[in-house]
């Protein structure tokens, strides 16, 4: 234990967190992009699909999905000593909508999953965002054997703003993941320097 008169040496800089959504539609990846890049255990609120979702979640296009996130994902990535993210995934079914009101409380910036086997289920998470002045990325997630989109018809599909970043990404691959990150905090700058 040490003692009043010695000397605790230099203090480390407390670093900068900030709170960043993952938002998209249903089964776009949202849940995989956090568990790949989070530097922590993930918590996740996957539970298994149950009969009662049958007829409500729209499964065309992920039929083989057995689970889904009922509240949230949390992780966390240290992208430098200076800064630290807090990733706050959003549950994609319509249902759970709600939810993103009060996880957006505070929110920095955000990450759009677009799944383009079913883009239209990242069109609710695009609206929220541009309705309430939050910055976004837009990051697509190529799936194995879906149809590969150049980011600029992604744009063009979802009628972007030509300043807002549409970057490919692989949300497995914890690489790409940051990348999408590190797209993200160059928007959330530059808005800021704006």
């Amino acid at each position: 234990m040490a003692s009043r008169d010695s000397d605790p040496g230099p203090e480390a800089p407390v670093p900068s967190a900030l709170k960043i959504l993952v938002a998209g539609g249903f089964g776009a990846g949202k849940t995989t992009l956090v568990g790949a890049v989070s530097e922590i255990a993930p918590l996740s609120t996957e539970e298994v699909m149950t009969e009662a979702s049958y007829g409500i979640d729209d499964l065309s296009g992920v039929e083989s999905k057995t689970t889904t996130t009922v509240a949230l994902d949390f992780g966390r990535i240290t992208i430098s000593p200076s800064l630290v993210l807090y990733l706050f995934g959003t549950p994609g079914q319509e249902r759970f909508w709600f939810m993103w009101e009060e996880l957006s409380e505070g929110a920095l910036g955000a990450v759009v999953i677009a799944d383009t086997r079913r883009l239209e289920t990242c069109f609710a998470a695009v609206d929220f965002f541009e309705q309430r002045g939050v910055p976004f990325v837009v990051a697509v997630n190529c799936f194995d054997g879906a149809h590969q989109y150049e980011a600029d018809e992604v744009r063009e599909a979802l009628s972007l703003n030509p300043d807002i970043p549409v970057t490919l990404c692989d949300a497995r691959e914890r690489e790409s993941a940051k990348q999408v990150l590190l797209t993200l905090m160059n928007r959330v700058s530059e808005q800021v320097a704006a």
